[in-house]
């Protein structure tokens, strides 16, 4: 068994023009300063990474990682959530993800496309020169408007669907296999990849791809309901990274899992920050140890109620605290009797 890596903290939710969240170097020493000895890094902001720098120089990659370890920690995995979201957008979403892509690229649903599909295959080459083994992103959505079936879904738009959705990420997944690195898809509300049913229909779809892996956050099956512990149990072989995110759902006579258009504080279902919502995380580790998780345990704040700082200070004692330290006996050695055949055998009658 492997004793999970961590705290780490992803950086996104926390990037800000404000001082120490403005250049790598502050943000990895506040990071290191609360305990965490890790960094999902983002990459769309130049003022912590240039990607494509990342990919084409490993004299600039070597160079990040030692800024980062400067501090005290490492980079355990690159992000393209945003950029991956771009791969695949149903036309309905065009305007609400311009904002993803670079000023030039928007209105322009297909150079957007390949802009991010570019971003991936520089997020292959920038992990390798890193020396890292898994990446995190979306795998966007062509058809999530559809995902509740009414009005009727004409027959075979979800085959439609998913054999383009492969299509488009097979070149990738073949770019990270080159390097060595496993994509590993968030199962998120808004993707196509948002439950074990979707995730499979892809994996079908992409010839069951070594590299097309998981990205293991439990509060978003909370959100719709899915059994988050079996999910390890059926698909542990494929999570390669993992997001510890808190969540809650209390539904009324009112509202469930739809939420009833309300904002974040007021829907039954909400993120909270590690150990204020539902999620039994005692479960989740024990079950991360056994199936010797790979990875690394990575707060991801984003609540409704509490400030992030304190979301962050907390979260990385509650890692901490709930990372088993593997054992290396069993506990019964103590009464082990060795080993003899011959005895064996005359105790089977043999």
């Amino acid at each position: 068994m492997k004793t999970i890596k961590g705290p780490a903290i992803f950086l996104a939710q926390f990037i800000s023009d404000e001082p120490p969240f403005n250049s790598l170097e502050s943000i990895c020493q506040w990071a290191s300063s609360l305990g965490f000895k890790g960094v999902q890094l983002p990459t769309l902001d130049k003022r912590f990474i240039d990607l494509q720098l990342a990919a084409e120089s490993k004299t600039y990659a070597d160079e990040l990682k030692g800024k980062v370890q400067a501090a005290g920690l490492e980079i355990t995995e690159l992000s393209t959530h945003l950029q991956g979201q771009l791969v695949a957008v149903n036309p309905a979403y065009d305007q609400l993800f311009d904002g993803f892509a670079p000023e030039g690229l928007r209105g322009n649903p297909t150079a957007r496309q390949e802009w991010a599909v570019q971003q991936l295959k520089y997020a292959a080459k920038a992990s390798q020169n890193l020396g890292l083994t898994a990446h995190a992103t979306f795998s966007g959505a062509l058809l999530w408007p559809m995902v509740y079936p009414w009005p009727q879904r004409p027959a075979g738009i979800v085959e439609t669907g998913f054999t383009e959705l492969a299509r488009r990420w097979l070149p990738i997944l073949n770019t990270f296999d080159e390097c060595g690195v496993d994509v590993c898809y968030e199962v998120h509300a808004g993707e196509d990849l948002h439950d074990g049913i979707s995730y499979e229909m892809f994996l079908e779809k992409v010839q069951q791809h070594p590299r097309a892996c998981l990205l293991y956050d439990p509060s978003h099956f909370v959100l719709q309901c899915l059994d988050y512990l079996e999910y390890l149990d059926i698909y542990h072989e494929r999570i390669r990274a993992c997001h510890m995110k808190d969540a809650e759902f209390n539904p009324t006579g009112r509202q469930g899992v739809y939420g009833g258009y309300q904002n974040w504080v007021d829907r039954a279902g909400r993120f909270r920050s590690l150990g204020d919502g539902q999620v039994d995380f005692k479960a989740i580790f024990s079950k991360l140890a056994q199936y010797d998780f790979p990875g690394w345990a990575v707060l991801e704040w984003e609540c409704a109620l509490k400030h992030p700082e304190d979301g962050a200070r907390e979260g990385a004692a509650f890692i901490q605290n709930h990372i088993i330290r593997v054992t290396d006996k069993a506990f019964d050695d103590f009464a082990a009797a060795g080993t003899d055949d011959a005895r064996n055998r005359q105790l089977l009658g043999l």
